[in-house]
């Protein structure tokens, strides 16, 4: 295994220079998924990898449950062995679980809350219109899905602008963007690395659901206009619902440059575009650390087995 079982943590570095060619170069349902699957793949190996050096680790640490034969120096030379990695192993592991599990109880209980929101809501109703001088429209998941919007927001809208604001929030329920994000969110608590990715995804599902609401309307600028107004009434508002965690509005300027220019092709890029370049980079890299993360533990568990008393 040798320094292989450390590639799967440093290598979500490559993200960054991913992530900004992905969002300037694909279509943004093509940039959501790829980069969904890079994180969530890079993710599972940077674990995998931190488990790798936690079970070699803490062999040496007197009382642990671990058989006495797994701290043999065949399987110390296989796995890097420092005391301080094993350490720092089992630091990293405790971070990002706990980590994992405050995003996930943070993202189950704001949907809670705003299901009980919508309880006394009609079933069937898919839009939501709530008498509140706070402008905001936001997308709701669960069975079923709702697009709740104040009353506040759609004042401010003329009623083309307020069909392309609907189409939005309700590509984003069609798609389910949520659980998008919620992976992306995951996986840049596995890994730091892994953060730009976290906020390319943020941005792209805004991006997909803009292009899906263009198409609806049949009208770019007429999109991006009711993307800038929105964004003009609730600059400065009040404090935002319980469950505005599900909304990410993104850069709202890029967004209205984007719907002004030409729409992106949804097919993939050449290989030798930026685009195409970027893609085959992050495959690749993906692949490379899943490969060193799988190489790692089944020489682990080789060594382990021949090493272990039946």
């Amino acid at each position: 295994m040798g320094f292989f079982v450390f590639l799967p943590l440093v290598l979500p570095l490559t993200s960054l220079p991913i992530a900004r060619l992905a969002e300037h170069h694909l279509h943004p349902r093509n940039a959501v998924r790829l980069l969904s699957w890079i994180g969530v793949t890079m993710a599972v190996c940077s674990t995998l990898a931190l488990g790798l050096l936690f079970v070699v680790g803490t062999a040496q640490i007197p009382g642990n449950p671990l058989p006495d034969s797994w701290s043999d120096p065949e399987i110390r030379t296989a796995v890097p062995f420092h005391e301080a990695v094993g350490t720092a192993a089992v630091a990293g592991l405790v971070t990002v679980l706990t980590a994992c599990a405050r995003s996930l109880r943070r993202h189950l209980r704001i949907r809670a809350r705003a299901q009980r929101a919508l309880a006394p809501v009609p079933p069937g109703s898919e839009l939501v219109v709530l008498p509140d001088p706070e402008p905001y429209a936001y997308a709701v998941p669960g069975g079923p899905g709702r697009v709740v919007v104040s009353t506040a927001m759609m004042d401010s809208l003329d009623a083309d602008e307020q069909r392309a604001l609907l189409a939005h929030e309700r590509s984003h329920l069609a798609n389910r963007h949520h659980r998008h994000l919620l992976a992306a969110q995951l996986a840049s608590c596995v890994n730091p690395f892994l953060r730009p990715l976290q906020k390319a995804v943020g941005y792209a599902t805004e991006r997909w659901a803009d292009e899906e609401a263009a198409g609806s309307v049949g009208d770019r600028r007429l999109t991006a206009r009711a993307v800038a107004r929105a964004a003009l009434v609730t600059r400065g508002s009040g404090p935002a619902p319980s469950f505005a965690a599900f909304a990410a509005p993104g850069p709202v300027p890029r967004r209205v440059t984007a719907l002004l220019s030409p729409a992106l092709g949804e097919a993939w890029p050449p290989p030798a575009s930026p685009a195409g370049l970027a893609a085959m980079v992050a495959a690749a890299g993906t692949a490379v650390s899943a490969v060193s993360a799988l190489n790692a533990a089944v020489a682990l568990l080789l060594l382990v087995k021949a090493a272990t008393p039946w």
